[in-house]
Formats: structure tokens, sequence, C-alpha cells
């Protein structure tokens, strides 16, 4: 239908024509509520289907969709249609924009690009709504056809440019959907162990990727068998330039498999102490108590010592020095000394603070205190000053000295003529 054709069908449409047109698609947008609202309720928030407030969600456009086509096509049966008519690119444009954004966020949650993402689909669905409702678009298509770009001895259109990378995106959007509910559905419920969780993920999801790119390439008509090439010089590039890159993804399916090192382990790495948050195919987060996040390449973990502070158990030491007078009581304060840390909530009882004299100071006698927690990722400092503080309000209470460093000058005698405070300055 072009410009001058849906010109004419608005000037075929009377007020009693318009206002049973719009009984129906008010009628069909009320049914697809009402099925989503009762089919809703219980669903999660971020669920694809029905969105956070069940209406918001893929289900609502395609419900509306159906149902405007269906009315269009019985009321085109006594009388001319334009309102749903124009409804049903509406509709599909933003069945569309719904698909690729909720699958997108579900996918890719903390993304800042999907923003952009969502917004150049949102113009390009609505801009190809509005030349489908005019009657512009297969104009616009016929230009697009007859703009074409030479790549060697090929030309190629636009209008096939623009059909393969929509074809693409859906194909790989779909695969990516297909990937989250395999892993929200099947995966979470069946493997409770987080890291064969992951590994199952990402293979599943680079699986479904690569054959959607497949199916994808296929559908705007490029020869598969050309990838041949491709693939031969992937490999070359792997050996030579990527061979990092291959390294660290290969090490993150080893990590994954073996499960020597886990999502939630402590662990300690180049110095830098904290909980593996997450373990993707290239690199490994590791979470320090104080917020800090370190990215550590998968090969370092597998070549480099670490130190897993969790491989056995989830208990984790923490220690205390102190020097107290020669002349203090040492079972006073090994007491002292344990029930400060047995008062803190945080510290285990099994096994239980433990004091030792450790070293003979020059200042005095040196005691060590440990103690365990179970939960080094809320903070090893705010748990040790605590102690320390009970530790010296205890000292203190009990009379123990905690001295100052001594240093003693012993002059065994004075040249004639010169006096101590000179002597002192010398």
């Amino acid at each position: 239908m072009d410009l001058s054709a849906f010109t004419q069908r608005l000037g075929q449409i009377d007020a009693r024509s318009l206002w049973i047109e719009l009984a129906a698609l008010v009628g069909c947008v009320a049914l697809a509520w009402a099925v989503c609202r009762w089919f809703g309720r219980d669903q999660p928030k971020d669920s694809i289907w029905f969105g956070e407030r069940t209406f918001d969600g893929l289900l609502f456009p395609l419900l509306a969709l159906l149902l405007t086509d269906l009315a269009r096509r019985f009321v085109l049966e006594f009388q001319p249609v334009l309102v749903l008519r124009m409804a049903v690119p509406v509709f599909l444009s933003l069945a569309a924009i719904r698909l690729f954004a909720r699958v997108l966020r579900a996918v890719f949650p903390t993304s800042a690009l999907i923003r952009l993402v969502e917004r150049t689909i949102s113009w390009i669905a609505w801009i190809a709504a509005v030349l489908w409702i005019v009657g512009l678009l297969p104009a616009v298509l016929a230009e697009l056809e007859n703009i074409t770009l030479a790549f060697g001895k090929t030309r190629v259109s636009l209008r096939t440019i623009l059909e393969g990378i929509l074809s693409a995106g859906l194909v790989l959007v779909i695969a990516l959907w297909i990937a989250s509910t395999i892993e929200k559905r099947i995966l979470r419920t069946s493997v409770t162990d987080l890291s064969m969780r992951k590994v199952a993920s990402n293979a599943i999801r680079a699986f479904l990727l690569l054959i959607g790119l497949l199916f994808a390439l296929s559908a705007v008509g490029v020869d598969l068998t050309a990838l041949s090439v491709l693939g031969g010089a992937l490999g070359v590039g792997l050996g030579f330039g990527l061979q990092k890159l291959a390294a660290n993804y290969v090490s993150g399916f080893v990590i994954l498999l073996e499960r020597s090192i886990r999502i939630g382990d402590n662990v300690k790495v180049d110095g830098f102490e904290g909980r593996i948050t997450d373990i993707k195919t290239r690199y490994t987060l590791v979470r320090q108590g104080n917020g800090r996040e370190s990215i550590v390449p998968n090969e370092s973990l597998i070549t480099s010592r670490v130190e897993n502070l969790s491989v056995s158990d989830l208990k984790f030491n923490i220690t205390t020095s102190i020097v107290v007078g020669y002349d203090s009581d040492v079972a006073q304060v090994q007491a002292i000394l344990c029930d400060a840390a047995a008062a803190q909530a945080r510290v285990l009882s099994d096994p239980a603070p433990v004091a030792f004299l450790v070293n003979f100071a020059p200042d005095g006698l040196e005691f060590s205190l440990n103690f365990w927690i179970a939960d080094p990722d809320k903070g090893k400092d705010n748990i040790r000053s605590p102690i320390n503080i009970a530790i010296l309000e205890g000292l203190r209470a009990a009379g123990i000295d905690i001295p100052y460093p001594q240093r003693v000058l012993r002059v065994e005698s004075l040249p004639p003529g010169v006096s101590a405070p000179e002597a002192a300055r010398l």
C-alpha cells in the first residue's frame, strides 16, 4: 500500500467504522492484558515473557498482535480497515523491541552497552513501523536494493546487508534466550556446584551462539564452505598472535572442570588476598574485604603459586600480637587475650582462640593471639580492631604493664673539663 492508497483508504473511513475499529482494538488490548495478568501473577521479576509488571514483557505485544490481526481480518469482511491495520506494525515493532531488550538484560544485566543497543533497536523498529503505516516501506526497501557495495568481485545490496544483520541479531538473541532459560530452569536445580554450573552455562551458550551464527550466515546466503579458510587463518592466529588469549580461555575451562579453585573460595594471588566472586572464561574476579576487586588472568592461576585459603574448610585464621612487661603473669595474659577474642560474635568457638608466648622481646614478653572466623569477605580489620581494644582494656584493668621501647645509655667516665650535658650532646 503506497501513500496515495493510504490517503484513499483514510477517506473511506467514516465515524461509525472508526468507532468499531477502536472498540475492537481496545478489546484486543484488554484481553491480552488480562491473559498476561492472570498467568504472570507468580512469575519472577526477570521473566522475559511477563517482565516486571506482567504486561511489559514479550507476551503482551505478541498476544495483542495476534488478536489485532484476527480482528482486522474479521472486520475487513464488513468494512474498510484503518486503525487495526495501523496497530499491527505497532505491536510487531513493540514485540521486537521487547524481545531484544528483555533477553539482553537477562543475559547481560550489568553491561552498560545494553542501553545503547536498546535505543538503536527501538529507533529502527519504530521507523520501520511508521514507514509501514504510511505505505513507504516498499519504496524504501526498493531504494536500499538499488544501493550496492563492492566486496572484491562481489556486489551486495545495502538491503541484503541490513537484512543479514537483523537476521543474525534475531537468531543470536534467540540462542541467548535458550541458553539463559536452560541455565535458570535446569542448571540451577540439577547442578549445585557453582563451578560446574558455570562451565556448563558457558559451554551451552558458546555452542548455541555458534549454531545460531551458522544459521544466520546461511539465511543471508553466505557459503559456509568458505569458512574453512577462515578457520585455518584463525588457527594460525591463535598459534602466534592470540596464544595468550587462547591460553587464558583454556585455563578457565580447566579451572572450572578441575574445581581446584571455586567461586566463594578465599585465595591469595601475588600478594592480593580476597574472595573469588566469579570465574570467567578468560579471567577470574577476586574481591578483597575492603571492596577492591582484582582481575586475574586464568593462565596465572594455572602456572603460578596460588594460596587457596578455603580448599579444606572455610575457617580463616587471624593473628594479633602484643608485648607486656617481664613481671606479668603469663597465664593471666593468655586468659585476657583469649577472652577478648571469644567475646566477639564472628569469632568461631571451634577451634577456640588460643594465645602463645612466642618471643622474649627486648622490651618484654611477646604474645600472639590466634583466632578463626568463617566470613573473611566481611573484613578482617573490623574484627581485629575491637579485639585489640578489648585486650587493651583487659590488660589495664588487671594492672598489667605494656612497656614502651627502652634503651639504656651507659657512660663510664667523662673527659676532664666536659660536663654531663655536653657529653650527652656529643
